[in-house]
């Protein structure tokens, strides 16, 4: 997995009825944009070091619509 900072994460649910889970990625530990994370978790704002497991993707922000 490779992301970088402004890229989200979203790590989808292995059970049913569990939603999944976003975050943006504010800090990599690795230059080439390796794990682990510094994620700030939505809705509630909190930051975790995270290191992917089970079903996350990333997501990379488009261009800019001006």
């Amino acid at each position: 997995m490779e992301a970088h900072v402004g890229d989200t994460i979203v790590v989808h649910s292995t059970h049913q009825g569990e939603p999944e889970r976003t975050g943006e990625v504010i800090e990599c530990h690795e230059p080439g944009g390796g794990p682990p994370y510094r994620v700030r978790w939505a809705p509630d704002g909190h930051t975790a070091l995270f290191y992917p497991a089970g079903t996350p993707a990333v997501v990379r922000p488009g261009p800019s619509r001006s």
